[in-house]
């Protein structure tokens, strides 16, 4: 069935003729990217947009798996920051970052003659709390994973038949997702949040969040991490040290989530608010 949506997807990356690809570095942007250039050669192009809320890291590895499978990719500076909407972190803060992001694509893909602009949204996202993809409408961008019916599931699978080096990458929305809505997103808090992320991932742990939480005389980081990795930072007693290092970061207050990482856990509030 996957191998069949593979080819559907050839198909519908075919008939554009062209395409600009949204470009991150994931387990989605990255099988679109690779099966794009494959279907269209020369006639496609990935970029990827350079920001606070982009780990640096992230953007290495996305620009290696670029160069190690042969698709041209440019980066872009986006200037979400520039904007209120934004940084005032409210519900539908993804919108005003995609917008941002699809405003500077455009005149990209313009100048390049590319025929459409395409993102790595996916089947699986189908009723998720994703704001960004009303931007997308609004910009005509096509999402070709979803209209070939792939789900997370799959496109997994076919990162890893194809050869892909993300098959088993953990999700990684941007830096701006750990500040709960109506807090302020600040380069300065993604600088410390990146950091204290940082430090876990040195430490070998690949499923992580650190959640910036403003509070009186400081900034608390809620730790999450996945269920077998939970087991291990608690079986190693490795709060005291790693909360040194988080300390070192800028964060006054460390604690552990013990429900471990849940995707999309700051929309938990949203759901409460709208019951």
């Amino acid at each position: 069935m996957a191998d069949e949506k593979l080819n559907r997807l050839r198909d519908i990356l075919r008939g554009y003729e062209s395409c600009l690809v949204a470009y991150s570095g994931g387990v989605d942007s990255v099988l679109l990217a690779h099966v794009a250039h494959e279907v269209l050669g020369e006639r496609m192009l990935a970029v990827i947009a350079d920001s606070p809320s982009l780990p640096r890291r992230e953007l290495a590895e996305a620009r290696e798996i670029a160069e190690a499978h042969g698709f041209p990719l440019r980066i872009v500076h986006t200037q979400e920051f520039a904007n209120a909407d934004y940084t005032g972190n409210p519900v539908n803060r993804c919108y005003y970052c995609k917008h941002e992001l699809f405003t500077r694509l455009e005149p990209i893909a313009v100048e390049g003659g590319f025929a459409v602009l395409a993102y790595g949204e996916n089947a699986s996202d189908i009723g998720d709390h994703r704001p960004g993809a009303e931007a997308a409408k609004l910009f005509e961008v096509r999402a070709p994973l979803k209209e070939a019916g792939l789900a997370k599931g799959e496109i997994r699978a076919l990162t890893a038949s194809l050869g892909l080096p993300t098959a088993d990458k953990p999700q990684m929305p941007c830096l701006s997702s750990r500040i709960p809505y109506g807090q302020t997103v600040t380069p300065g808090k993604l600088a410390m949040i990146e950091q204290a992320e940082g430090v876990l991932r040195d430490a070998g742990f690949s499923e992580v969040r650190v959640r910036h939480h403003e509070q009186p005389g400081g900034a608390l980081a809620k730790l999450e991490l996945g269920q077998a990795e939970m087991e291990r930072f608690v079986g190693e007693e490795m709060m005291a040290n790693i909360a040194a290092q988080f300390r070192e970061a800028g964060f006054t207050d460390v604690t552990l989530d013990t429900r471990g990482y849940r995707r999309g856990s700051l929309n938990e509030g949203v759901a409460l608010a709208k019951g």
